[in-house]
């Protein structure tokens, strides 16, 4: 099955994560098809906490992808910061 899960990067510490679409037989930090945006929950001042290539997202999504319920999570504030 094709899912659209995080991914880990970043130092100790310092996490951050990619927002990737991969088989769910990978493994979290291995390797996946389609990097489709980020999240930086460190992210202080103006930089950018959350990047999501929403075009990708709903193309994955029409073609059977599931994602995680933490990229749900984000995927739903990233969609209220935009109407905001």
């Amino acid at each position: 099955m094709v899912v659209i899960r995080l991914a880990r990067g970043g130092a100790k510490k310092r996490p951050f994560y990619n927002m990737v679409v991969t088989d769910s037989r990978n493994r979290r930090d291995g390797r996946f098809v389609e990097r489709i945006g980020f999240y930086n929950p460190v992210a202080s001042g103006n930089a950018e906490a959350l990047r999501v290539s929403v075009d990708r997202l709903t193309y994955w999504q029409q073609n059977g992808a599931q994602m995680s319920p933490t990229v749900a999570r984000l995927v739903k504030q990233h969609a209220a910061q935009q109407a905001a």
